[in-house]
């Protein structure tokens, strides 16, 4: 009966809802370049987590794009990948819902670094 009720709580807050400010507001996770431009960067995380995550939300931004993905299990964001454009090609920072949680779904940092250069 403890575990219940001391669980719970952890089990809240993982399933709680975080908006693309909220996670922006999280350290990243990833601060990389890439020699990829922002649309090929992306296209490659479409295609890397189409398949776990679904599609992916792309939107432009003044100097390159965001990607939103989505959470596997319920709505809303999982990570938030800015993209911005540079000389040579992208610079990416990765924010995730559940940075700080060391058993998180490692698929999304996993297709952020297959796409670095891959």
């Amino acid at each position: 009966m403890k575990w219940g009720v001391w669980g719970l709580p952890w089990v809240l807050a993982m399933g709680g809802c975080a908006s693309v400010a909220d996670i922006n507001q999280t350290l990243p996770t990833m601060n990389v370049r890439s020699g990829k431009k922002p649309q090929e960067y992306a296209q490659c995380l479409s295609d890397k987590l189409a398949d776990s995550r679904g599609a992916l939300q792309i939107e432009p931004q003044k100097d390159g794009l965001r990607v939103i993905v989505p959470q596997k299990l319920s709505s809303g964001p999982a990570a938030v990948f800015d993209i911005e454009e540079r000389s040579s090609g992208s610079g990416i920072k990765l924010h995730e819902r559940i940075s700080n949680v060391p058993v998180r779904p490692r698929d999304v940092q996993d297709a952020a670094n297959e796409c670095i250069s891959g």
